[in-house]
């Protein structure tokens, strides 16, 4: 069931529940573009790990209402906002891909609140000192980035007409990716019921507009409002080597700037790699110690 939390200005955010209800609360962060419905384990492994998954949809995706200008280390104020109405003092944090970002933000800002933190498959600052941050992308990531630099009316001219197509077929996003995909990728999105999860995941997060799709593209190629470096939360990081979406460079320099960080890099995997590991990864998130 939806749960619908506002704001201190009044924003609607669209909440999930999942797992446990006496587990270890963690917020997962979803992708980009994305929603509180994305990809999760089963009830079953949860409820094993002992995890109260919370998932909520960023501004602008799904059942939010829009922030217009956002930055990264605005995500910090709403899962603050969530936490507080779920009556949560603590929890941890993993973001999936352009979810990763936010989670970093919330292990760079709210240390006091995030016990650990985990980014799988994420990306690195657009002004990432000495990484050449498109190198090894896929283009079709390359011209939504470049698009975003050019101007809000830019990308959203672009992805307002992708979005549109995606609402019409939700499939559409994954077939239309598939060329670029690694043979890793290939192989995880040709199971049934990963594709429909992932079409339902697109056709909440795009069911109003673009909004959040377009918000998501600016706020990465805008400075993030805080620095890695600054993250003294024990803080992990997976990544797929092959990755083309978000390659691995970025996921090295984040680990080479991050005080004491836990870099994984597995060979073999690429981007949608992340949706197995992610049982290991909460079991590291609720481990003490």
């Amino acid at each position: 069931m939806t749960t619908i939390v506002r704001t201190p200005r009044g924003r609607q955010l669209a909440v999930e529940e999942w797992g446990s209800p006496t587990g270890h609360p963690v917020f997962l962060l979803h992708g980009t573009p994305g929603s509180r419905l994305g990809p999760r384990p089963r009830a079953s492994v949860l409820y094993r790990l002992g995890v109260r998954l919370i998932t909520f949809d960023r501004p602008g995706y799904g059942g939010s209402d829009p922030a217009r200008g956002r930055r990264v280390s605005d995500a910090v104020d709403d899962v603050s906002v969530v936490a507080d109405a779920l009556g949560l003092d603590a929890f941890a944090v993993v973001g999936r891909s352009g979810g990763g970002p936010h989670a970093l933000a919330c292990a760079a800002l709210l240390p006091e609140r995030t016990s650990k933190a985990a980014v799988l498959v994420g990306l690195a600052p657009r002004t990432a000192e000495g990484l050449d941050w498109f190198d090894g992308m896929a283009e079709s990531n390359v011209i939504e980035y470049s698009a975003a630099s050019a101007g809000y009316e830019v990308i959203a001219e672009r992805l307002g007409q992708a979005a549109a197509r995606i609402r019409a077929n939700p499939a559409q996003l994954v077939a239309g990716l598939f060329h670029e995909l690694p043979e890793a990728d290939r192989r995880v999105v040709a199971d049934d019921g990963i594709r429909r999860m992932l079409w339902r995941n697109f056709a909440e997060g795009l069911r109003h507009s673009a909004d959040g799709w377009v918000d998501d593209a600016m706020a990465f190629t805008r400075p993030w409002g805080f620095d890695p470096a600054m993250i003294e939360t024990p803080t992990l990081l997976w990544h797929g080597e092959d990755d083309v979406f978000s390659p691995v460079a970025h996921c090295r320099w984040l680990g080479e700037r991050i005080p004491g960080s836990v870099v994984a890099v597995e060979p073999g995997a690429a981007h949608f790699g992340a949706l197995s590991v992610l049982p290991d990864v909460l079991r590291w998130l609720v481990r003490s110690g």
